[in-house]
């Protein structure tokens, strides 16, 4: 590496950030670029440590001491192209990834490990500031047609990596707009939208179709696409949204989280006409689930002016510290406090919602709770118990139920005849992305269940593989990462 001791001299640091007060008043990303200087410093903390481990944490197998040595020498535009050779779309996983990498990083030992994320962001920002993030349409194209539908992060390095390599590449978004989750499931705050965009024109100039508006299933038949495709490439994501079955969840003012982020990214991009508006201005909101989209409900709520906003997670409270039980370089299990956790919200851990109570309109008032604890017996599953005499009685106007997903939407795969496996995902392996129908293939959320971004983008680049492979008879795209030539 380019300072052997550095790892030794210098601490950890990242971006800088806005006051609270200050983001509270818009919906903006907050965060304050390093200068360069500080920058070359955080990748001098790169250890020469032999084996990296970051490899393994990071599901796209990004170069991470490689293009840390490029930016300790200044060369940004080669850290660049070495950053696009594995990713697609650093730009999102540098914003929004919970960085596993960092988890496995071999200074995060006994120290504060490498900040990977921080310097991948500043990478990609720097070449889309350099213009040196150019579309590359492919020379020759194969008369082979691909449709590909989803366009999360999964359906674009999908899309992306199947146009490289010469194919007719239509993406069908459901959605009025592209980037699934990306653009209707993430605040602007954590992912301004001209991000996407920004990407999204590289996309079409090198010469992918994109159709919005266009369910597959519902508005879009699945006969058309298997007329006029040589090959189907499902990325639609688990969109299935899990809710309680309790007493008065049906009451309004009980929304699914998802709901409710995705009409205020619309009204943030200029939408106003909605039958009805959710919004958590002057209310007592309660945020049930403790994971990343109940976090961006609450980010979102104290930005609409709620008067009160309070988190519930059923699991007990994580140790601030890895677990002994899940020991470097696995992902551990902590207590993780986000910068929408900052802005203002009271957490309680190990508490179960009973009941929903509404007033004489149907309209929501309060919640009930009971806390509880979990059982764990060797070789059996936990047993969550609820403790006696805890029952309590919350004030409450809207209740967002941030609970995770379930699986895909059963109508287009019925529609296609397709398997699913026991979690309500479509059936296909990573050996080689296939179904059970030929020419049809899956990957990302759909076919792996809820994750993160960057196993999505991953999962889109191997599917990408395997559909040029059965077009073809082989393939020149990468099965792992790394297998290309470096590019921007």
């Amino acid at each position: 590496m380019g300072k052997a001791t550095g790892f030794l001299e210098i601490d950890r640091q990242i971006d800088g950030r806005d006051s609270i007060e200050n983001r509270l008043k818009n919906y903006k990303e907050f965060t304050i670029p390093m200068k360069k200087g500080e920058l070359k410093d955080q990748a001098a903390r790169c250890m020469d440590c032999g084996v990296p481990f970051c490899h393994s944490g990071c599901p796209l197998g990004n170069l991470i001491p490689d293009f840390n040595d490029l930016v300790y020498k200044g060369q940004w535009k080669q850290a660049a192209q070495m950053l696009h050779a594995t990713n697609n779309f650093p730009e999102f996983t540098g914003r929004l990834c919970p960085a596993p990498c960092e988890e496995a990083c071999v200074l995060g030992i006994n120290e504060d490990p490498v900040s990977i994320e921080n310097i991948e962001k500043n990478i990609v920002e720097t070449a889309f500031a350099e213009g040196w993030v150019i579309a590359t349409p492919p020379k020759e194209r194969t008369g082979k047609k691909i449709a590909v539908v989803g366009s999360g992060p999964s359906g674009l390095a999908a899309a992306q990596q199947l146009n490289r390599a010469g194919h007719s590449v239509t993406v069908f978004e459901r959605d009025a707009k592209i980037g699934g989750l990306l653009r209707y499931g993430i605040p602007d705050f954590k992912l301004q939208k001209d991000v996407i965009d920004r990407r999204l024109n590289i996309l079409k100039e090198e010469g992918i179709l994109f159709e919005t508006n266009a369910h597959v299933g519902k508005n879009i038949s699945t006969k058309r696409l298997k007329d006029n495709y040589d090959a189907i490439v499902l990325c639609g994501g688990a969109t299935v949204r899990r809710s309680i079955p309790i007493k008065g969840a049906h009451l309004k003012g009980v929304v699914q989280a998802m709901d409710y982020l995705k009409q205020n990214n619309q009204r943030v991009d200029g939408i106003r006409d909605f039958k009805e508006e959710i919004l958590a201005t002057g209310k007592n909101v309660i945020v049930i689930g403790g994971g990343d989209t109940g976090s961006d409900c609450i980010g979102t709520s104290n930005r609409q002016g709620a008067r009160s906003v309070t988190n519930f997670e059923i699991l007990s409270k994580p140790s601030e510290g890895r677990p002994a039980h899940q020991p470097w370089p696995y992902w551990p299990m902590r207590l993780r406090t986000s910068s929408s956790h900052q802005e203002g919200v009271e957490r309680f851990f190990s508490i179960s919602t009973k009941e929903f109570i509404g007033d004489e309109n149907g309209h929501l008032k309060a919640l009930k709770t009971v806390e509880v604890e979990w059982v764990f017996k060797e070789g059996k599953r936990p047993e969550l118990k609820e403790i006696p005499n805890t029952e309590k009685t919350w004030d409450c106007d809207l209740a967002l139920l941030a609970l995770g997903f379930t699986g895909s939407e059963k109508t287009m795969a019925e529609q296609f005849g397709l398997e699913l496996d026991f979690r309500n995902n479509i059936r296909a392996t990573t050996k080689n992305y296939k179904t059970n129908i030929a020419g049809i293939f899956a990957a990302g959320d759909m076919r792996r269940g809820q994750s993160l971004i960057v196993w999505a983008i991953s999962e889109g680049r191997q599917v990408a593989h395997h559909v040029d492979g059965y077009l073809m008879g082989d393939s020149l795209l990468p099965l792992k990462s790394g297998d290309d030539l470096p590019r921007v």
